[in-house]
């Protein structure tokens, strides 16, 4: 789902330890409109934030099995996903190797439940500035206006086939599950039976790559699809 639209949530992943804390955030935060995703240690904030990337990571300090640190530096690696992190430790030092690390703004612990929803809207609202546009081969997508051009050519889709394939170019040259895509699209799950999925591929390959344009929409059998260009 698209980030900063109405109907459309920006994905928040929590990854927190104090399972109290975790659902205390997970509950403000889809009140607020948020969809929220949970991680109790940092290996499991990892594999989630690589399997389907978030719009914000929320990242306590003090975790298990990876600490936050290292959660934030590996994250730094291959995402620039805006990273709030929070902990117990106050320490000035705490908070400047936390930015060093690749963190986008610090939050102590105990915090004011207003200030986390400001920080939160403070970088989600940098991030719609920075990030709006995705190109993939000649195949461009802007987030924000909607608009999807195939070279100089704009191409009209409707609002499921342009947030169908909007998951799929950004995460451009990832396979991404027939799962995945239909609870990120639809938001529940069809049923294995469902064709849904399969004709809504249908339609964004008519209208993307008619004309004998290069194939971006690859299958992966049993598995899923992948946007990328072809060799």
């Amino acid at each position: 789902m698209i980030p900063d639209r109405p109907g459309n949530p920006a994905r928040i992943l929590v990854i927190e330890d104090d399972e109290e804390i975790a659902k205390f955030i997970q509950l403000e935060l889809t009140y607020e409109g948020y969809q929220v995703e949970v991680a109790h240690d940092g290996m499991k904030g990892l594999i989630a934030a690589r399997q389907q990337p978030p719009d914000l990571v929320i990242l306590d300090l003090m975790l298990p099995v990876v600490e936050g640190m290292e959660v934030c530096r590996r994250l730094r690696q291959t995402s620039e996903t805006p990273i709030l992190m929070l902990t117990a430790k106050g320490d000035v030092r705490d908070r400047v190797a936390g930015l060093d690390a690749g963190a986008n703004d610090y939050l102590p612990k105990p915090f004011d439940l207003d200030e986390l929803l400001a920080r939160v809207r403070v970088q989600l609202r940098d991030l719609s500035s920075t990030k709006q546009g995705y190109q993939v081969g000649d195949l461009t997508l802007d987030a924000i206006t909607r608009e999807v051009r195939r070279g100089d050519r704009l191409i009209d889709l409707s609002p499921k086939e342009f947030d169908l394939l909007y998951h799929l170019v950004c995460n451009a040259r990832q396979v991404m599950t027939r799962d995945r895509l239909l609870e990120s699209v639809w938001g529940y799950d069809f049923g294995g039976d469902s064709n849904i999925l399969e004709v809504y591929i249908r339609y964004l390959r008519n209208k993307i790559e008619d004309e004998g344009l290069p194939k971006l929409i690859h299958t992966v059998r049993g598995v899923g699809y992948v946007v990328k260009e072809s060799p």
